[in-house]
C-alpha cells in the first residue's frame, strides 16, 4: 500500500485577503480620477452662469461675496466645449503607449505618479481659471493623459496579482470605481458649490487624490513575491496559480478593443450622415457585430489548441470585437430616452457587472466539475448567451424617442 505524501492544501483567505484589498485600492483610484474628470461638467454651470455685470453700484454686498466664493468667467459655449473635451484628447493619445510600456516599466510608479499628477492639476484648475482659459485647457489635457495612464496601466496589475479563477471578481471590483465616481460627483458637487464655492470641489477631489497617492506608494507592490505584508499562504497561492505572461500580449486586447470602439463610433456616424442606413439599422448592425464576433471567435478557441499564435489572435479578437457594441446597444438608450440616458446607462452597466460576477463564479464551477471539456462548455455557453441576447435585441429594439421619455409641455390659457 502506497502512502500519499502530499500535504493538504492550506486555507487561503478570500474576500478579506490582501489581493482583494489592493483591488479595492485600485477601485478608489478609479473613483478619484473619474470624479476629478467629471466635476467640471457640473461646476461649469456655476463658473459661467452670471447675469449681473461686475462692479455696478447697485450690486449688493451679498452678491460680491458670492462672486468671491464662486468666481464667474465670460466663456462662450464653444470655449466651454473645448474645455470639457480637452481631457479626452489626453486620454486618447496615451492609450497605445501605456498599453505597451505598462508591460515593461513599473506599474506602481506609472499609476502612482499619474494619480499624483492628476490630483495636483485638479488643485491648480481654480487658479488657472483666474489666469486665463488657455491654462485651464492645458491643465485638463495633461490631466487627461495622467488619467489615461491610470485607467489603462491598472490592468497590468492582474497579470501578477489575480489568480485565473478570481480575475472576474477582482477586475469588476476595481473597474466599478469608474461608475461610482460620477455618482459621488453628482451627489456632493452641488452642495459644495453652494456652501463653499466651486473651487473647493477641485481642491477636495485633488486633496483626496494626493492622500490616496501616498497610500498607493506604501501599500502596492508590482509583484506579490516582493510585498512585505502579504501572508505566506496567500503569496504562495497567487504565485503558484499564475502562469508567467508577457506584458505586451496582455495589453493587446485592450488596445484592439479601443481601436474597435473608436471604429464603431466613426462608422456608425458615417452611415447616418450619408443616409446609408437608418438609426435602428445602424444600432442593430453594430450590436450584431459586437455579439456575434466574440461568440464566433470564442467557439473556435477549443479547436486551436495546437497553435499558440492562433489562440492568442482569437483571444484578442474575442475580447476586442465586443467593443463594436459602442455603436449599437450601448448608446441606444440615448436614442429612445435622452432625458433618462444617465439612469438607463447606470442600470444597464449594473446589470452587466452582476452578469460578470455570475459568469466568473459559474466558470469556476464548470472548471472544477469537468476540467477536460470545461473550456469548450464555457465558450459554447458564452456564445449561446450572446446569440439569445442578440435575438431578443433585434426583435424589440427601437431607435425613436419613446412616449414616456418625451418632454411634457404645459400650456396656460
Amino acid at each position: 500500500m502506497q502512502m500519499d505524501n502530499r500535504l493538504p492544501p492550506k486555507k487561503v483567505p478570500g474576500f478579506c485577503s490582501f489581493r482583494y484589498g489592493l483591488s479595492f485600492l485600485v477601485h478608489c483610484c478609479n473613483v478619484i480620477i473619474t470624479a476629478q474628470r467629471a466635476c467640471l461638467n457640473l461646476t461649469m454651470v456655476v463658473m459661467v452662469n452670471s447675469t449681473d455685470p461686475h462692479g455696478l453700484p447697485n450690486t449688493s454686498t451679498k452678491k460680491l461675496l458670492d462672486n468671491i466664493k464662486n468666481p464667474v468667467y465670460n466663456w462662450s459655449p464653444d470655449i466651454q466645449g473645448i474645455i470639457l473635451s480637452s481631457t479626452f484628447y489626453g486620454v486618447i493619445i496615451i492609450q497605445v503607449p501605456v498599453g505597451y510600456f505598462s508591460g515593461i516599466y513599473s506599474t506602481k510608479k506609472m499609476i502612482g505618479f499619474a494619480l499624483c499628477l492628476s490630483s495636483v492639476l485638479s488643485l491648480l484648475i481654480p487658479p488657472a481659471a483666474g489666469i486665463g482659459v488657455a491654462w485651464v485647457i492645458v491643465c485638463r489635457a495633461i490631466q487627461g493623459v495622467a488619467q489615461g495612464i491610470v485607467g489603462t496601466a491598472q490592468f497590468e496589475i492582474y497579470v501578477k496579482w489575480a489568480p485565473p479563477l478570481e480575475r472576474g471578481r477582482l477586475t469588476s471590483m476595481s473597474t466599478s470605481g469608474f461608475l461610482l465616481g460620477p455618482f459621488i460627483v453628482l451627489l456632493v458637487t452641488g452642495v459644495i458649490c453652494e456652501s463653499l464655492g466651486w473651487p473647493m470641489v477641485f481642491y477636495i477631489f485633488g486633496a483626496c487624490g494626493c492622500a490616496l497617492c501616498l497610500l498607493w506608494f506604501v501599500l502596492f507592490y508590482d509583484d506579490p513575491k516582493d510585498h512585505p505584508c502579504i501572508s505566506i499562504s496567500e503569496k504562495e497561492y497567487i504565485t503558484s496559480s499564475l502562469v508567467q505572461q508577457n506584458g505586451f500580449l496582455s495589453s493587446l486586447p485592450y488596445l484592439f478593443a479601443w481601436i474597435c470602439g473608436n471604429l464603431a463610433g466613426q462608422l456608425s456616424d458615417f452611415f447616418l450622415t450619408r443616409n446609408i442606413l437608418s438609426i435602428i439599422a445602424v444600432r442593430k448592425l453594430f450590436t450584431a457585430a459586437g455579439f456575434l464576433l466574440p461568440a464566433i471567435f470564442g467557439v473556435c478557441l477549443p479547436y486551436l489548441s495546437s497553435s499558440f499564435y492562433s489562440i492568442v489572435i482569437f483571444l484578442i479578437l474575442a475580447g476586442a470585437t465586443g467593443s463594436f457594441c459602442l455603436g449599437g446597444v450601448l448608446i441606444n438608450g440615448l436614442d429612445i430616452a435622452p432625458r433618462y440616458f444617465g439612469f438607463i446607462k447606470a442600470c444597464s452597466t449594473l446589470t452587466g457587472m452582476i452578469g460578470g460576477l455570475i459568469a466568473s463564479t459559474l466558470t469556476g464551477l464548470i472548471l472544477k466539475q469537468d476540467p477536460e471539456s470545461a473550456w469548450f462548455k464555457t465558450f459554447i455557453l458564452m456564445a449561446a448567451i450572446n446569440v439569445t441576447g442578440l435575438i431578443f435585441y433585434l426583435i424589440v429594439a427601437k431607435a425613436e424617442i419613446q412616449d414616456w421619455a418625451k418632454e411634457k409641455q404645459h400650456t396656460r390659457l
